[in-house]
């Protein structure tokens, strides 16, 4: 213990002092990244889309190092912040300026649900898991895909649920876990079975085995048509 230098452990190879500095330029660098966030606009983190969200992260990668690197000065990021918040706006101005732009940058929305089924080929474009999927909308009041009328996946990668009038409300799949887990190729009782892959609901006869006409998938789970909790 005698040969421990707890002085060496606590700030490294500086000395005290340069605590201080530390603190001068953490307390700097602190209302620099004020500055670029409101030059970055009011848009609160749920809204932020994937580019939005590099700018942010280059900011605070620019940020860090001059808080406790002595060797970098505060030009540096302050250079850097100029140059980020310069190429944002200018990105931006061009993404107002051209649809086609703003798609390569942002992406587009897309269409999960339409009709209380999934867009399959769509849903097949985001990388995105069913159960991940299933989450968000169970979390969103939705017990099975009929309450649904459509769903969209925004660029920002929140999900936009519009719902089915609890009169409109039509057997779907069921996303209940318990009950998604009952899924099987052959059916107990003749009824309306949901495809566990696109939702389609099809008419099967007990023990009778059937390929969803929509995805051609063969696993099926018992349709629901319960109208949605509120």
């Amino acid at each position: 213990m005698q040969d421990i230098d707890w002085t060496k452990i606590m700030v490294g190879e500086e000395k005290w002092g340069f605590l201080i500095e530390i603190a001068i330029r953490t307390i700097l660098m602190y209302f620099i990244i004020l500055i670029g966030l409101r030059l970055l606009g009011k848009r609160g983190v749920g809204q932020l889309s994937v580019f939005e969200m590099v700018v942010i992260i280059s900011l605070g990668s620019a940020a860090g190092d001059p808080m406790f690197y002595k060797e970098i000065g505060l030009m540096v990021p302050i250079a850097i912040f100029a140059i980020i918040v310069g190429a944002y706006r200018l990105t931006t101005y061009l993404m107002a300026k051209s649809k086609r732009f703003d798609d390569l940058v942002e992406g587009q929305a897309t269409y999960i649900i339409e009709k209380g089924m999934f867009s399959v080929n769509e849903f097949r474009k985001e990388a995105l898991a069913q159960d991940e999927f299933f989450s968000e909308l169970r979390q969103q009041g939705v017990s099975h895909l009929g309450q649904v009328e459509t769903a969209i996946l925004e660029t920002s990668g929140c999900v936009s649920i519009f719902f089915f009038s609890d009169e409109e409300v039509q057997p779907g799949l069921p996303i209940m876990p318990k009950e998604f887990a009952r899924a099987s190729k052959m059916v107990d009782l003749d009824g309306l079975y949901a495809c566990s892959f696109c939702g389609k609901v099809h008419h099967i006869s007990k023990g009778q085995k059937t390929d969803c006409t929509s995805c051609k998938r063969d696993e099926w789970v018992k349709a629901d048509d319960r109208p949605r909790i509120k």
